[in-house]
Order: C-alpha cells, then structure tokens, then sequence
C-alpha cells in the first residue's frame, strides 16, 4: 500500500512511501490491544500503598479487661479493627503490579493500533521531523499547516532530536516517542499520529 508523503510546509513530495500490509493494513485484534494497554498501565504503578494491621498499630498489646463477668463483649485488644485507633482488617500493602504478556500479543497490538490509525486516516506521514532550532513557535506552525494544532498527537520519530523535543515538551497534547520503545498504549492514546518516513522503515521491517 503507498501513501502520500509530506513535508514540514504541507506540500507533497513526488514520491510516495510504502507501507507494509502486514503491519499497517491488519484485522485489529481488540483483546490484544487490551492486554497490552492493561499491562503497560499496570507497570505505571508504583504498589507502594501500605496500611498497618492491628499487630502493627502501636499499642493494644494488653487485654482491656477479663474475658467473662463483666457483662461486655470478649475483647482481646484495643487495637482491632472494629475499634477507633484499630489496624486496618483489609488495608493495601505493598505490592507488584507488573502483568506479564508474551512477546507476540504486543507485536500484535501494535501492528493493531497502527492499523487502526491508518483505516481511520488519522495520521500524516513526513519526511524529516528534525528542527535546526528550538522553537516550540515553529513547531506549532507546523501542525497549523495540518490543521490538527487541536489533537492530541503521538509523534514517532526514528532518531532523537533534541531541538524536537525540547520544542515540543511543553505542548499539553503532544506525546513524542521513538519508533524503537513506542508502545500501544502511545498509539491509542492519540487522535493523530505524525511518522518520520525512517520510522516508517524500521516499523515495515520490524513489525511485519
């Protein structure tokens, strides 16, 4: 499949780019978009969230009073959990969010979310996204040459360039990643997505 290639002024170029079937023109499969959406999420989460017990509470280490004839309910602490001051009965405690998928469901997702962007014709693909100098200006007017100044937008970029970056960190709707670590969740959580042609070529011989 070959489509339209751009360049940073909206103008077309005379040549077009291929883009691999296999990668870019697949059934999306919903359920593996999900289990990689779940587990890059998942790992996003610190599991440092800690309550104490009534065996960690400070205090409550001596029975209030006897167990039998005093007409009150049996008590063994002060610091259970029924009580005020009590531990938590079933509070956090540290743990390990981290989901394991196997290497093929997220290559799927992947090529899936991509297909997704690419049916829907939400997605440009440019020549070169590199910029002499650090001007988030400048990088606007680019997306104002596109029209989508107002999505929210995943760029993928085939090498780091800082004067990208640094032009674009401090836009509330821009996601730049590098083709080599993108994930799905980068992907699907764009309206639109902007791909270097390089980008392009390492995705049609790595993906497919």
């Amino acid at each position: 499949m070959k489509v339209d290639l751009y360049n940073k002024s909206g103008k077309k170029a005379a040549s077009k780019v291929e883009l691999n079937n296999k990668v870019f023109k697949v059934d999306p499969n919903e359920h593996c978009i999900y289990l990689a959406v779940k587990a890059e999420l998942a790992a996003h989460r610190q599991g440092t969230s800690s309550s104490k017990t009534r065996s960690e509470v400070s205090g409550g280490g001596r029975k209030p009073y006897k167990q039998k004839g005093t007409g009150n309910a049996r008590v063994g602490s002060t610091r259970n959990p029924a009580r005020v001051h009590g531990g938590s009965a079933f509070g956090p405690k540290p743990r390990n969010y981290n989901l394991k998928i196997n290497k093929k469901v997220r290559t799927v997702a992947r090529r899936s979310a991509l297909s997704i962007k690419i049916a829907d014709n939400s997605y440009k693909i440019l020549d070169n996204l590199s910029m002499k100098e650090t001007k988030t200006r400048n990088f606007v007017e680019t997306l104002k040459v596109f029209d989508i100044q107002n999505k929210k937008i995943t760029i993928v970029s085939s090498e780091y360039c800082k004067n990208l970056h640094l032009s674009s960190r401090n836009l509330e709707k821009i996601n730049l990643v590098n083709v080599k670590s993108f994930s799905t969740y980068d992907i699907m959580n764009s309206n639109y997505l902007l791909i270097e042609k390089d980008a392009i070529e390492y995705l049609n011989e790595n993906l497919s």
